[in-house]
């Protein structure tokens, strides 16, 4: 069996109850995760967390309202979902092996990875620039062009220090070891 072409159309059929509960439950995560989202962001107006004027937000206001952000998601939807990611690998598990061995579900693309991480920790190294500069408590619409370049320019050179010394050390080695 292949999970592909017919054979993953037999699997949905003969598993449809299943499947649509589980299509029906990501409908409902999805749209839970985007409610939860919008009370989120009116409560951290409303309570103070943040400004309500973006002009008026500081890198403070912002790292707090990620860090709720994240807490309230994970608390409100992540929990029920790992719950019925549970749920759907116990039925797995309980589909008789040589079934579960017929199907070959793809892994994706490599173009499907993401970044990296690479645009996340350019984020974190320029929090980590405003707090050094003192400009953690600082509306961030203050911010001058020449400071956001700056700052940009001296995370690229952090970047070449922290990848480029262990990187020049690793050709020196590689190149004495290869004489």
């Amino acid at each position: 069996m292949n999970a592909t072409g017919s054979d993953g159309r037999n699997f949905v059929r003969r598993h449809w109850r299943a499947v649509a509960a589980f299509v029906i439950a990501g409908a409902l995560a999805f749209a839970g995760a985007v409610y939860i989202f919008l009370w989120f962001v009116s409560n951290a107006q409303s309570s103070g967390l943040v400004p309500g004027t973006l002009s008026l937000w500081t890198m403070g206001n912002l790292i707090n309202f990620i860090l709720y952000a994240i807490f309230y998601e994970l608390l409100l939807v992540g929990i029920p979902v790992a719950v019925g990611a549970v749920i759907g690998w116990l039925w797995w598990k309980r589909l008789p092996s040589d079934e579960r061995a017929g199907y070959h579900f793809g892994r994706g693309s490599r173009s499907s990875r993401g970044s990296g991480g690479v645009s996340f920790l350019f984020f974190v190294a320029f929090a980590i620039k405003v707090y050094l500069d003192g400009k953690w408590n600082v509306p961030i619409a203050t911010f001058t062009l020449d400071y956001v370049v700056g700052s940009m320019v001296t995370i690229l050179e952090w970047g070449v220090v922290i990848l480029g010394i262990p990187g020049l050390i690793a050709l020196v080695w590689w190149l004495s070891k290869r004489r």
